[in-house]
């Protein structure tokens, strides 16, 4: 059978769509001694870490917020604003002694009260959480035992609850500001981090100023004390060409870099570059196994076979990203190799599966029919989600379907009606990546109880007996090769019946300025500034 014209042309072909990018603007980088810029491809929706979902919140959060535990890149837990911790015998009580002399943003000490305000702020159902609530669906409450000592209760055993501390969603807030701005604290963050939160100038940018008082670092720093850098300006500059731009003409320190340009950056002075590989989920596909016609596995199926994901992750990111195989990334603990290989590119197999699910037609623009009706999958989104090249993506994607006779309907949507007529509703395929350093993330994505409605990300809804019952049992063992195991056997139900497709894992790169030293990342990948101070 005939595979069809080189991936390499629709990918080209692809290209011939977007415009050159315009020059960028901002408020530039102000050189050693000053402020440090750092450019982003986009803007947060909200600063309160319990309520935004998005990387880009917990990545600037990261540093106004600090944690009760930190993650190194090692996996290692270690002390931060707890100075130790103890879990009972069952699982169900986790008891925290926390660091004294600690002070939040706006003067309120840290005590065991801050602790107990930010998590049943994170539950509560005035909050909204779009993420935190579903990471500890299984918090009952907290006992302030005195002003240093808390206790946390969990209604089931969770052996990821110090991992999931550890983030910057899990960062802690003033319980001042908290009461203070209340249904306003996407605007108004108040940690105890190295920086304070300054101002934030609608699609331009993000000041923050540096905490003089800081003195409260984590295990593993490089050094204490305040922070080296006086400032950093987050600069939010969306297309490609011109945070390239931006960087390699000076105007800023630092920029999140797009993979197509890192052999230049390779290849220029003055510039050294950084990279990363992201833990969580990697970018997928999810599919809706409960609305025609993907509810047949072998439609399902025949989707998983008709792309040649190898070659449209290649072209598009220049060998930067891996191609995925799996509901992991490969930067993820429990990540099973063994699924490297296990569903390829096969257009006969693709042919023979929808034959055999009775999409036998074809109609006259190629497109494969059953009952004079056209295969068709709906892929609505919203702009926020088309970040890096994924628009391309998806258009290569959509290409690769139709000479298998698949017809992929891509849709734009503005985010209120994404939400409301689209999530888990009226949609067939849906793109998502997350970012967490725990396989637990799979949880999140495939458990019966992390529908959207419950704060999670089950975007349709997957209810699978075997899912659920591994996910349950790898989220409650303390033995690290049961958990592998555990999930080693959802990794592989997923990809068997083809629940999501993955596509390519993705990893911070980052292009910095020789004349910046100490720009670290931290286990979600996330760049670390706390260290980071300008050449001598």
């Amino acid at each position: 059978m005939r595979r069809g014209a080189p991936v390499g042309r629709v990918v080209a072909a692809v290209l011939l769509l977007v415009s050159a990018a315009g020059c960028a603007a901002g408020t530039g980088s102000t050189g050693p001694g000053g402020r440090l810029s750092y450019a982003v491809e986009a803007q947060p929706d909200c600063m309160d870490p319990q309520i935004s979902p998005y990387d880009v919140t917990a990545a600037i959060g990261r540093n106004i917020f600090d944690s009760l535990v930190s993650l190194d890149r090692e996996g290692t837990l270690r002390p931060w604003l707890a100075t130790s911790w103890k879990i009972s015998d069952d699982g169900l009580d986790y008891t925290f002694e926390l660091r004294e002399g600690v002070r939040f943003h706006d003067g309120t000490a840290f005590t065991a009260d801050a602790v107990k305000a930010t998590l049943d702020h994170a539950v509560a159902p005035e909050t909204k959480s779009q993420y935190a609530a579903g990471l500890i669906s299984m918090y009952r409450g907290a006992t302030v035992l005195d002003a240093h000592t808390v206790r946390i209760h969990l209604s089931r055993p969770y052996a990821p609850l110090l991992q999931v501390l550890s983030t910057a969603t899990f960062g802690i807030q003033s319980p001042t500001a908290l009461r203070a701005h209340q249904g306003r604290t996407c605007v108004h963050p108040v940690g105890t981090g190295p920086f304070v939160f300054a101002d934030w100038i609608r699609n331009r940018s993000i000041e923050l100023d540096r905490n003089p008082a800081y003195a409260w670092g984590p295990e593993g720093a490089a050094h204490r004390g305040p922070a080296r850098l006086p400032g950093l300006t987050v600069q939010f500059i969306p297309e490609a060409a011109s945070r390239f731009g931006a960087l390699s003409s000076g105007q800023v320190d630092i920029a999140a870099v797009p993979p197509g340009n890192i052999s230049t950056l390779r290849h220029a002075d003055g510039f050294s570059f950084l990279r990363a590989p992201q833990p969580g989920a990697p970018y997928v596909l999810l599919l809706n196994p409960y609305r025609a016609p993907l509810d047949d596995r072998r439609v399902r199926q025949a989707l998983q076979h008709a792309v040649r994901f190898d070659a449209l992750v290649q072209a598009l990111y220049s060998g930067q990203y891996q191609r995925a195989w799996s509901a992991l990334s490969p930067a993820t603990p429990g990540y099973d190799q063994r699924s490297e290989g296990t569903w390829a590119y096969d257009p006969e197999l693709t042919a023979r599966l929808l034959d055999e699910a009775g999409w036998t037609g074809r109609d006259g623009a190629g497109y494969r029919t059953k009952d004079g009706r056209r295969l068709t999958v709906q892929w609505p989104y919203m702009a926020s989600q088309m970040r890096d090249q994924r628009a391309l993506l998806a258009q290569g994607i959509q290409a690769e379907a139709k000479r298998a006779g698949i017809e992929v309907r891509l849709t734009a949507m503005e985010p209120g009606s994404f939400l409301q007529k689209a999530l888990g509703r009226d949609a067939d395929l849906m793109g998502f990546s997350w970012n967490r350093g725990d396989p637990d993330i799979m949880r999140t994505f495939f458990a019966s109880d992390q529908t959207a409605r419950q704060g999670g990300s089950n975007a349709f809804a997957v209810h699978d007996s075997r899912l659920d019952r591994w996910l349950k049992d790898a989220s409650v063992t303390r033995d690290p090769a049961a958990r592998d195991a555990l999930y080693a056997k959802a990794q592989r139900r997923v990809n068997d019946e083809a629940l999501a497709l993955p596509v390519y894992a993705p990893a911070t790169l980052l292009g910095v300025a020789d004349r910046v030293r100490g720009i670290t990342t931290d286990a979600q990948a996330y760049p670390l500034f706390y260290d980071a101070r300008w050449e001598d």
